[in-house]
C-alpha cells in the first residue's frame, strides 16, 4: 500500500487517475488536490504542503493545455508546466518520493515520419511543447525515482474535448471541417489511467510512451465519432492547419511509440478505435440516464 498524491485531481486525466487507483487491489491511500487545494506554482506553499503529507508517489497531471493560449501567456505556461513541475519535484526529493510527470507528444516537431521512441531528441514548435519539455529536464535533473508519460490527444468523461465537440457541432450543423494533415494516437484517460495505475508497480523510470494503439489523422477520427454515434447527414469535410488558421502550429506526425512500454513491462493498450466505441457508448448511456 502506498500513499499517492494525484495533482490535477479534478481534470480530465485526474479525475480517471484517483477513480482508478482507488478501487486497485493494492489499496492505495490516494489523496487527490486541484488548484483550490495547491498552487504548484509557488514553490514555498507547494513544498510545505506536499512534506506534510509525505506522499510516497506523486502524479503531476496538472497543466496549463490551452495549446494556443500558451503561445500569448508564456510566462504563464512556463510557470504551470515547468517551473510547477520543478517545484513538485523539490518536494518530491524531501519526501523521498517517486514522482509522475505527464508530458505530451508536442515536445516533438513532426518531422519524423515513423513512431517517435523515448531516445528520440525533442525539438518542440510551439509554447506548450517548450514549457512541457523544460518540465521533463527539471524532473531528470532533480530526481531520479521519476516517470516521465508522454501521451497524445486525450479525450475522456470528465471535460471538454475533441470528441464532445464534434458530437455538439454535428446537432448543430450538416457541414464538419476538420484537420487532415496532423496525425497522432487519439488516447481515452480511462485507458491511460488504467495503465499509469499498473505502471507505478513496476520498478522502472524514465521516460515512457503511454496511448491507444494505432494512429489516425483528427479527419479520421472526427468521421469514426460520426459514424460510431450513429449520426447521420453529416458531412466532414478534410481542411489543412493553415486553413484552420490556429495561434500555435502542431506537429503533422507526432505518433508515439509504445514498444518500451510494452517491452520493460507487457502493459499495452488497446487500439483506439475499441476505445472511442467504448467512450461513445459511456456518454450515449449517460444522454440516456438524463433523459430519463
Amino acid at each position: 500500500m502506498s500513499r499517492i498524491l494525484v495533482i490535477g485531481s479534478k481534470g480530465m486525466l485526474g479525475t480517471d487517475l484517483v477513480k482508478i487507483l482507488t478501487s486497485m487491489p493494492s489499496k492505495h491511500e490516494v489523496i487527490g488536490w486541484d488548484i483550490e487545494d495547491i498552487d504548484i506554482q509557488v514553490e514555498k506553499n507547494t513544498v510545505e504542503k506536499i512534506e506534510s503529507i509525505s506522499p510516497e508517489i506523486i502524479i503531476n497531471a496538472a497543466a496549463f493545455t490551452d495549446v494556443d493560449a500558451c503561445e500569448i501567456q508564456k510566462e504563464k505556461a512556463f510557470m504551470v508546466n515547468a517551473e510547477g513541475m520543478k517545484h513538485v519535484a523539490i518536494a518530491a526529493l524531501r519526501c523521498g518520493a517517486k514522482v509522475v510527470y505527464i508530458s505530451t507528444d508536442y515536445v516533438f516537431d513532426g518531422k519524423k515520419r515513423e513512431p517517435y521512441s523515448e531516445t528520440d531528441h525533442p525539438n518542440p514548435i510551439n509554447v506548450y511543447g517548450q514549457s512541457k519539455l523544460k518540465g521533463e529536464e527539471y524532473v531528470q535533473e532533480l530526481i531520479d525515482n521519476s516517470l516521465i508519460i508522454r501521451t497524445q490527444w486525450l479525450y475522456g468523461r470528465h471535460g471538454k474535448n475533441f470528441v464532445r465537440s464534434i458530437l455538439k457541432q454535428a446537432k448543430e450543423r450538416k457541414i464538419l471541417s476538420i484537420v487532415n494533415d496532423q496525425i497522432g494516437s487519439p488516447t481515452y484517460t480511462l485507458d491511460l489511467a488504467r495503465a499509469l495505475s499498473l505502471l507505478i508497480e513496476y520498478p522502472v523510470k524514465g521516460i515512457f510512451h503511454v496511448t491507444n494503439q494505432e494512429f489516425c489523422s483528427w479527419y479520421t477520427f472526427g468521421r469514426a465519432i460520426i459514424e460510431l454515434s450513429g449520426i447521420k447527414d453529416v458531412e466532414i469535410i478534410p481542411i489543412s492547419s493553415k486553413d484552420l488558421g490556429r495561434l500555435a502550429p502542431r506537429p503533422s506526425y507526432s505518433v508515439l511509440s509504445n514498444q518500451k512500454l510494452k517491452r520493460e513491462t507487457a502493459i499495452t493498450l488497446r487500439t483506439w478505435k475499441e476505445a472511442l466505441k467504448d467512450y461513445i457508448e459511456s456518454i450515449m448511456e449517460e444522454e440516456k440516464g438524463e433523459l430519463i
